[in-house]
């Protein structure tokens, strides 16, 4: 028998080794050799699908997954059911994948210290929002509420809204600013249609909550937008 073969189930010769146990491999090592930053997205997911499914053909899984929900973090950012619906997934992989979504979260959530500035790492700031916000048809509106040392006090979904709208009311912001005895914020929230440039709304939200922070000594140090093409940061574009 060769080495490393392993006998057919009917013990008449050598089972042969699935097709795609060579490129797994291959595909590991090049992820070894190279890191992350330079291999493609499909080819990321597709070592993920490996741990989820190890007894198949992931690559053209992994293609077909981008393709249905248009990025990485698209795939990771789908339903159970959504995600269930795709053939040859299955409802336990939907699941071991949106375990894998949380642990990236809890991972980003961990860079951002308690003990730290969350504004001391800009690019710490944004992967952490970026995990945070889903990449579906809804927006929603969270804040993130700051010491007077710019540390986290907490991470809250305000509002969910509709394909294009969240609702969001002033005073209610500034209320829960001052039961959790905040005296800074961060406001983020994600566009479904991909694109993070801030509407008129957006900017007109974003000001009547400055306007009512500011007489109260609240800082309102950004407002963020997330979009599967980016992120865009409302000071950075001197709208407040």
């Amino acid at each position: 028998m060769t080495r490393g073969a392993k006998p057919s189930p009917d013990g008449l010769g050598e089972a042969v080794a699935p097709h795609y146990a060579g490129h797994r491999e291959r595909a590991r090592q090049r992820f070894l050799q190279l890191g992350e930053q330079h291999i493609e997205d499909y080819e990321l997911l597709e070592l993920v699908l490996q741990i989820v499914i190890p007894r198949k053909d992931t690559k053209p899984l992994a293609k077909e997954l981008i393709a249905r929900f248009g990025s990485f973090s698209g795939v990771f950012s789908a339903t159970p059911q959504q995600l269930d619906d795709v053939r040859g997934l299955g409802l336990v992989s939907a699941a071991n994948l949106k375990v894998i979504q949380a642990a990236a979260q809890r991972f980003a959530r961990d860079r951002m210290a308690p003990d730290k500035p969350i504004l001391s790492s800009w690019s710490a700031l944004i992967d952490y929002c970026t995990t945070q916000m889903p990449f579906n048809n809804i927006e929603q509106f969270r804040i993130l509420f700051l010491d007077k040392k710019n540390r986290l006090i907490a991470d809250e979904v305000q509002q969910t809204g509709t394909v294009d709208h969240t609702p969001v009311y002033p005073r209610e912001v500034i209320k829960r600013t001052l039961e959790l005895s905040a005296t800074a914020l961060i406001l983020v929230h994600n566009h479904p249609s991909g694109d993070p440039s801030p509407s008129s709304a957006d900017v007109q939200m974003t000001r009547q909550i400055n306007d009512v922070a500011r007489p109260l000594g609240i800082t309102l140090h950004d407002h963020l937008i997330i979009g599967k093409s980016g992120h865009v940061s409302m000071r950075g574009l001197k709208l407040i």
